[in-house]
């Protein structure tokens, strides 16, 4: 009984959806429309939801790419690797005794480039 009340509410709400049956015609240049066609489909809307949700005021959301996140924390691990290297080097204990003042400056190295990919990846998520 239950469920059928739900059927039968769910149908109602259907009904009582205003259609969007208007529709407004934009001029663009080509350029444009490759553009706005490209930020609607980053947003993950179609373009017609895309440009209401801009003309309305209202936030369109931004579709991250899992690999450029992957790719971030892929790198996050790896700076926390190094770091955990260096630390263990500044420590007194006979294991790392033997590294040299050149091994410590080229994981130094390591963690400036490593750095730096990862800003390369954080650029590409603000296009």
């Amino acid at each position: 009984m239950n469920r059928e009340r739900h059927k039968t509410a769910a149908r109602q709400a259907r009904k009582n959806i205003e259609r969007r049956d208007k529709k407004l015609r934009v001029p663009v240049l080509p350029i444009e429309e490759r553009d706005i066609k490209s930020k609607a489909q980053e947003s993950g809307l179609s373009v017609a939801q895309y440009l209401r949700n801009l003309g309305l005021g209202y936030h369109v959301p931004s579709v991250i790419d899992k690999s450029q996140v992957d790719a971030l924390l892929k790198i996050n691990g790896d700076l926390g690797r190094l770091g955990g290297l260096i630390k263990l080097w500044l420590t007194s204990e006979s294991r790392t005794k033997f590294i040299g003042r050149s091994q410590l400056q080229l994981t130094l190295d390591r963690i400036q480039n490593t750095q730096s990919a990862m800003l390369g990846e954080i650029l590409k998520l603000r296009k």
